[in-house]
């Protein structure tokens, strides 16, 4: 349920369990994250020790998460402004690792998110719209979440404490406040937690900025294509074979972000990703798995 400091909170039939990780793990070059199922042993007094981690259904690494149903992606348009590249980035991670992705715009007290929820819907994601001060969307995210394990992220000061506390919960998390002279909030949330929302489990997690673009990982350029869900249908359409999907001729995706299919920011993201992940070297992509 939490990782923090070298202990590990694992929720053994409704207890809580303060564990450490054996040494075998390390030695394994394995270590336990928010979301994994694990063997423990129980000592005299109480406490316990993470003997290993099951196989993981999937693993991100940005937010660091494993068996994760769904990220939920919290974006806002104002205080602060979300970057759709950093969106882009965080979606196409998740869904190169299995993972659902919804995009929950929020603050729309202070401003509707019109651009943001246009482009995401028109990707094909599940797009809310949320208020945590006036409670728009909390009934429809609280369903979202229904019997599911999700994961919260996005930028600092966008409101995912927030948005928990608003949810009912009970959790009464720390938030902060957004710097106007920085146009970005404080990091309130600094560690990664499950919590119970009814029958579902949510990880708040710390947020990001665009000075940590790095630690999300990038995939190969050769699948990046297949993780932008709208790209999928023209794949196999392009005139030549190993398209690159950024400048050919006879380009299905290029011809369809020209019809206005494809979102523009979207393919933009894309190729500033393709182009990371091109420069990328062998010994990166090793310490990158």
């Amino acid at each position: 349920m939490k990782a923090l400091s070298g202990f590990y909170y694992v929720d053994l039939a409704g207890e809580t369990v303060t564990c450490r990780g054996r040494g075998k793990l390390r030695h394994q070059k394995v270590s336990p994250l928010v979301g994994d199922r694990v063997e423990i042993t129980l000592n005299e007094d109480g406490t316990g020790a993470v003997e290993a981690v099951l196989p993981r259904r999937n693993q991100l690494k940005r937010p660091a998460v494993a068996n994760i149903d769904q990220l939920v992606i919290l974006c806002a348009n104002v205080n602060p402004v979300s970057d759709p590249y950093l969106i882009d980035r965080v979606c196409a991670a998740a869904e190169g690792n299995g993972c659902e992705v919804v995009i929950a715009v929020n603050k729309c007290d202070l401003d509707p998110g019109h651009t943001l929820a246009a482009t995401y819907t028109a990707a094909g994601f599940p797009v809310l719209r949320l208020s945590a001060v006036t409670g728009e969307g909390i009934a429809a995210l609280r369903k979202q979440l229904q019997g599911k394990v999700s994961a919260f992220t996005g930028n600092s000061g966008v409101g995912k404490s927030s948005v928990l506390n608003a949810l009912g919960s009970g959790l009464n998390l720390e938030t902060g406040e957004v710097s106007d002279k920085l146009g970005r909030g404080r990091h309130t949330t600094r560690h990664v937690e499950l919590f119970r929302v009814g029958d579902a489990l949510v990880a708040d997690t710390p947020g990001f900025s665009s000075f940590e673009e790095d630690r999300f990982g990038l995939l190969e350029k050769e699948t990046l294509g297949e993780s932008f869900r709208e790209f999928r249908p023209y794949l196999d359409g392009c005139r030549f074979v190993g398209c690159s999907h950024t400048k050919e001729k006879g380009c299905a995706v290029l011809e369809a972000v020209e019809a206005g299919t494809i979102p523009r920011s979207r393919h933009e993201s894309y190729v500033r990703l393709y182009a990371e992940a091109k420069e990328r070297r062998p010994w990166e992509e090793k310490q990158g798995s």
